[in-house]
């Protein structure tokens, strides 16, 4: 399961992060979101040491939705070096992601 990222921990989990990371924007009621999702939840899995890969449910965590200029869900963003890198928007086939994580590792 990917790790939850709030407004309370993104600062902590994140924000100084040696490694590249990977976050759902989403919300319950997207469908597209629910598609996604286990695609998201298997990266967590195949990026182990290598990666951080989160979810944002942008419902309860407004602030970092806003920081990165969320409007349309899901927006998947990669950040390396505690920079935006590229983002994703729409449900999109896992080698797509894969092939954005890769970039940056």
């Amino acid at each position: 399961m990917a790790v939850e990222i709030t407004d309370a921990n993104y600062s902590d989990l994140l924000a100084n992060s040696q490694q590249p990371v990977m976050i759902d924007f989403w919300a319950e009621w997207c469908g597209p979101c629910k598609l996604i999702g286990p695609v998201v939840d298997e990266l967590h899995e195949d990026y182990q040491g290598k990666a951080i890969i989160g979810k944002v449910n942008v419902d309860h965590n407004p602030e970092i939705s806003a920081h990165f200029g969320i409007r349309n869900i899901p927006t998947i963003i990669f950040i390396k070096n505690g920079e935006m890198v590229d983002r994703s928007v729409g449900a999109v086939p896992k080698n797509v992601l894969t092939e954005k994580l890769d970039a940056i590792l």
